[in-house]
Order: structure tokens, then C-alpha cells, then sequence
């Protein structure tokens, strides 16, 4: 897959702030990227860079609230969206940082750190046993922008359509074949957990249920990983502005997955046949209109398998696409709020 820089799993290192954001989705508009901050300068961080110290931001509202607070210029309202959306100006950009351009500097490197090398070895594992070449893979995250910590995860990007969906087919052999490479155990599901779902109202055995027969995700020597995977740009479905959005409130239902192909990439997508409609804000909607679920988060990935029945609660949104076709979606965002969660 081609190289573009400016797309999910890229960071971008900010001229004058010193900031460091994450890039969601693939479609941007024309004068800045939409991105989401993730290290910003503090005399008390744990990390340092360049001589500098960093803290890490990760919830969506502590993110928001520090952009309000100190650097507004980085939040843009988009009517597309119908959302303010937090980015940087192209003319503010220092660096696009891109994971296939770090993992070929740790393959030709040679004074790593253990987390650089940890990273490099997996990349290598995955990539004899997973079939796929050095130019589909890539290294991103904190280790990406040399602002890690020693127990940082490794987060690493696949990229192509075809590829992804083969290669994700081979992981589960890749686990069972590997002694470096494993699943969670129970006690670090409960963990995991507390990191994904903290603070919600979702039963352990509920979210235990879809987490443990997921692929992406796992152990590598001491390291948790996580693997997103992005489809070639001939799949993106058009450009930033053929697409309108209207948020409609919130909404709750019961739905079937009638198709769940996408729902290893970021952004993941599921269709759905809509049940019934438990909550909504808005009234007078049909059933036969709400065929999408949307999630750039990463939890939300294998989140349920075609034919089965979910409750889903998040966003409402009303999409037009090119005036020429209108539907509705859910999107997922909020970590204590929205749910994707499995029925008997």
C-alpha cells in the first residue's frame, strides 16, 4: 500500500506548542488534520523528550478540556460533521511521524531500547508467519515519537485491504505456534477491563465475552499489543466532503449483525438490522434506516460476528453521501456511555 502521510496511526509533532497528536480516520479536510492530542509539555511528566517532560492525555473529555483551557487553536467546529473536532492547521505542522517510516529505522538500527527492539522482533514474527512484507506493517504509538514509557504497549498498524483480512485469518495460528506470543489471561483481562470500560456500566462477563476471542490483541514477551488494521485508499469510499453528518441525540436498540467484514479495521463498521428502538431522542425513525455501526476506537473492533444479536447505544447521526444517498448511523466515541455488547 501506497504511503500517505496524514492518516490514522500517524502522529503529528505540532511547530511551536511542542504537541504531539494522533491521527483519527483517513478523510481530512483541505486546510488541517483531524487529530487527537495525545503528550503535551508538563514540568511534572513522566516522559521526556529532547529535554523536555511530557504527560500523556487519553480520555476524550481530559482532552478536550486541556485544549479548551490551553490551546484552543487547536479545536476546529466542522459542519460536515456537525462536531467540533479537535486538529492541527497544516501550516502548524512540524512532522508527520508515520509508522512504516519507524519500523525501517528500527530495522536498521542498532543501538535500541527494549521496547524498540521488543517491537522490531514482533514486527519480524508477524511478518514470517503472517505472510506479509515489510511494507505493509508499521510501528506507531509512544515509542513511534520516543516519548514511551518501559511498560508502554506496542501498537502496530497493518496496512491493505486484501492483506488485512488474510493476515488477521492467520494470527490465531501465529498464537498457537509462538511461545513468545499469547493471549491475556483472566487476571490481565480484569485489567484490561478497567482500561477499556472503566467507569461504564458493562458487566466483566459481558465485556469478557466479546475480549477474549479477539485477535488483535495480546502479549508479546512482557508487552501488552494491540493491531490496527487500515484498508488501501482505493476502499476509502470518497472524499472528506462527500459526506454530511447530522447528529440526532442519542439513541439505544436491539439490532442483528448482518455483516461484520469490516469490524478488524479502523474505522470498523458493522451492518445491522434493527430490532427494536429502546431510547432515542428522536421520534418517528425507521427501523429499515439505521443499517451502520461506526467506531474509530479501537475497542470497538470485533466487537460481534454476523448473525449475532447485540444492544448498541451511542450517537445517532444522519448521514447523506454525495446527495445522492441518505441513511442512519451509530457511532461509537464515549468510553462510559456507548455500548456494542453481545445478547444470549
Amino acid at each position: 500500500m501506497k504511503t500517505i502521510k496524514g492518516i490514522e496511526g500517524d502522529y503529528i509533532e505540532t511547530k511551536n506548542d511542542k504537541l504531539f497528536f494522533d491521527v483519527k480516520g483517513h478523510l481530512h479536510p483541505d486546510n488541517y488534520i483531524i487529530c487527537y492530542l495525545r503528550f503535551f509539555p508538563m514540568s511534572e511528566g513522566d516522559r521526556t523528550k529532547n529535554g523536555i517532560k511530557y504527560k500523556k492525555v487519553y480520555q476524550l473529555g481530559d482532552r478536550y478540556s486541556l485544549l479548551k483551557e490551553k490551546y484552543p487553536k487547536y479545536l476546529f467546529f466542522s459542519k460536515e460533521l456537525d462536531l467540533e473536532v479537535q486538529g492541527v492547521s497544516k501550516k502548524d505542522i512540524k512532522e508527520i511521524h508515520t509508522p512504516k517510516k519507524f519500523f525501517k529505522k528500527l530495522i536498521e538500527g542498532n543501538d535500541l531500547s527494549n521496547i524498540e527492539s521488543h517491537s522490531r522482533e514482533l514486527c519480524e514474527l508477524l511478518i514470517s508467519q503472517g505472510n506479509i512484507n515489510e511494507d505493509s506493517i508499521g510501528i506507531t504509538g509512544s515509542t513511534m515519537v520516543g516519548l514511551n514509557t518501559e511498560d508502554s504497549d506496542i501498537d502496530l498498524i497493518v496496512y491493505g485491504t486484501e492483506t488485512c483480512l488474510k493476515f488477521h485469518e492467520r494470527l490465531k495460528y501465529i498464537f498457537k505456534g509462538s511461545d513468545n506470543i499469547r493471549k491475556y489471561d483472566n487476571d490481565e483481562y480484569k485489567s484490561h477491563y478497567e482500561w477499556r470500560v472503566g467507569g461504564s456500566d458493562i458487566p466483566f462477563e459481558d465485556f469478557l465475552r466479546s475480549e477474549r476471542r479477539k485477535q488483535h490483541q495480546g502479549k508479546f514477551m512482557d508487552h501488552d499489543f494491540f493491531i490496527r488494521y487500515i484498508k488501501s485508499p482505493k476502499d476509502w469510499k470518497g472524499n472528506f466532503y462527500d459526506y454530511q453528518y447530522k447528529n440526532l441525540g442519542r439513541i439505544k436498540l436491539k439490532a442483528k449483525i448482518l455483516d461484520s467484514k469490516d469490524s478488524i479495521f479502523t474505522p470498523c463498521s458493522y451492518i445491522i438490522k434493527t430490532h427494536k428502538i429502546l431510547e432515542s431522542t428522536m421520534k418517528d425513525i425507521n427501523l429499515r434506516d439505521i443499517n451502520e455501526v461506526n467506531s474509530f476506537r479501537g475497542r470497538f473492533c470485533e466487537q460481534a460476528k454476523e448473525g449475532e444479536n447485540v444492544l448498541i447505544e451511542g450517537k445517532l447521526e444522519k448521514v447523506n453521501f454525495k446527495n445522492t444517498k441518505e441513511y442512519y448511523r451509530i457511532l461509537l466515541t464515549d468510553q462510559t456511555k456507548d455500548k456494542l455488547l453481545l445478547l444470549n
